[in-house]
This record gives structure tokens, sequence and C-alpha cells, in this order.
């Protein structure tokens, strides 16, 4: 058995079985999905040789402590960083929560593995002079008028929105006339309510009076020169232009746009909770990573909040 291949009959079926839970039950979206299947195709890749047995789930549930390690030890052997065996890890883990529904095993071997330390990347946020100096230089880039209007929109829906790229590439002709609030789905077809600003709603409407592409209801409102979807890859290219222009570090990068957004909201006044629901985290922990805000904000903000700060 190869990380790519799966011959044995139960261990393809287990794999089915498990990404159609995760897919129809916790709703994930198909790009984790597919990470998913990666890394269990690695992971029974090495537990066949490891232990001379094909898998099963009765064979799966016998895995211990030590063999967990052994699988780790082998993923960095094969380069694996400490992120990517930490997101392997969380993979395999979510298998294994999945078995033990299925099948009462006790998993506690797999659970109790600890996860590789590694230092998180902190995502950079741009200062809100450069957001808009991004914006208005993205105005200037295209020779069309209309690919100049259209890449606008979809960088002031990044900024001023908090969407993601995938998200305001989602929109459909439905869309050519966004009304005050937008209702997004994001990842795990979880779906949210975000405000439109009037500079995202003029933006829109300037890109879809000059598009030349008929904009059907059903269909990607974003759209390439020759009328196809609009690729994302193009919009980062945009955006890379742009920040070699302005002296911008690398970091600045469409995301980046929504980084800026989450941070600049709360540096506002914003509360956290509904920065969480606008971003669309399910947890409150990866909202607070996205928001980088100095130590002085946050006590300021803990200083009118708390009631014996308050006195």
């Amino acid at each position: 058995m190869t990380a790519g291949n799966l011959p044995d009959t139960a261990a393809g079926d287990l794999l089915d079985r498990w990404l159609t839970y995760e897919r129809a039950i916790s709703g994930r979206a198909e790009n984790t999905l597919s990470a998913y299947r990666t890394d269990l195709l690695a992971f029974f890749a090495f537990i066949v040789p490891h232990t001379g047995e094909a898998i099963s789930s009765a064979r799966l549930s016998r895995i211990t402590l030590r063999d967990m390690r052994a699988w780790m030890a082998h993923e960095r052997t094969r380069g694996l960083s400490s992120r990517s065996l930490a997101r392997a890890l969380s993979a395999v883990k979510t298998f294994y929560k999945w078995l033990s529904r299925e099948t009462g095993a006790d998993v506690t071997p797999v659970l109790s593995t600890r996860a590789p330390k590694f230092q998180r990347k902190l995502p950079r946020p741009l200062t809100e002079d450069a957001a808009r100096a991004v914006i208005d230089r993205v105005e200037v880039q295209a020779e069309r008028p209309w690919v100049a209007a259209r890449d606008t929109a979809v960088v002031t829906l990044l900024y001023g929105c908090g969407l993601r790229i995938s998200e305001a590439l989602s929109l459909t002709g439905r869309h050519a006339q966004l009304d005050e609030v937008l209702r997004i789905r994001g990842k795990g077809d979880k779906e949210r309510i975000v405000p439109v600003i009037p500079a995202a709603r003029a933006a829109v409407a300037d890109y879809v009076n000059q598009c030349p592409h008929k904009l059907g209801p059903d269909e990607p409102l974003f759209r390439g020169i020759r009328g196809g979807p609009l690729n994302p890859r193009l919009i980062s290219k945009v955006i890379e232009d742009v920040r070699h222009q302005l002296g911008l570090p690398s970091s600045v990068t469409p995301h980046a746009m929504r980084h800026s957004f989450a941070t600049h909201l709360l540096a506002a006044g914003g509360d956290l909770r509904s920065i969480q629901e606008l971003l669309g985290h399910a947890s409150l922990s990866t909202t607070q990573a996205y928001t980088a805000v100095d130590a002085a904000h946050l006590m300021s903000a803990y200083e009118k909040a708390h009631p014996k700060a308050r006195g």
C-alpha cells in the first residue's frame, strides 16, 4: 500500500465511510476532506508494514501509543514539518473519534498522542492607510476598465466585509445588486450574515455596470477575460504587483485584507465575539490570533469591560 493508493478493500471502505460522514454530518469543506484523505492514506501506508497486518477496524483499534510515536518519527524522517505533522495527527484523531463511535473501540492511545510544538505564524494585517493604498492602486492596474473595476470590487469585499477570496468568488449574478447585508456560506458550509458597507456596494455596482458578460442569476458574478469564472490566482497576482509597487512586505496577500478587516474593526471598538461571527470562525481563539492588537489596546478594553477595573 502506498500513500496514494488503497488496494485493500476494508481500508478503502473505512476511509470512504469516514469521509462520507465528515461531509454529510460535520459539513467539512472539500479541501479539508482532500487533506484528510491524504493524511490517512499516509498513516495507513505506515501502519501496514509497521504492524505486518492489513488495515481493518479491529487492527486499528489496537494501535498503541508506541505505534503512534513510531509513525510520527517516520513522518519526521520523510521531512514533514511540525506544522504539517500536527495537521496530520489532527486528521488521524478525527478519524479515530469516528471509529470509536462506530465500533466502541478504546482509542485513548491515539487521542492522548501529543502534537509537536511549532511556532504559529501570526497574521500580519496592513495599516489602515496601507489597506486604502492597496485598493486605490488595484483600481489602476488593469488596461481594461471593466477588469480594473472587477479587481477593485473583489478586493473591497475582502477588506470591507472580511470575506475569504473563495467566498467573494462564490457570489453569483443574484448578488449583482448587493443589499445592506450578505448571506455567506463559508467553511464547513456554515452560514453567516455579513453587513455590506456602502463602498463595497458601490464597487460591485461599478463592476456590474461595466462587465461585458451576461451575469445570469446562477452564474459567477466575477468573470475572467473570456467570461469564465474568475481564477483566484489573478487576484493574488494583482495584489502581488501592487505590493511591489507600494514597497509592502510579502505578507500582503488577498487573505491579509481579511486579517486587516478584523484587526481594524477590533481597534475601532468592535468586540471579539461579534468579529468572530462576522468572520465565520468556529473558535474564538482563531479570531484572537487573527486580530493583531497591541497590549495597550487590550488593557484599555479590559479596563472598560471588567467590573473590578471600573471600580
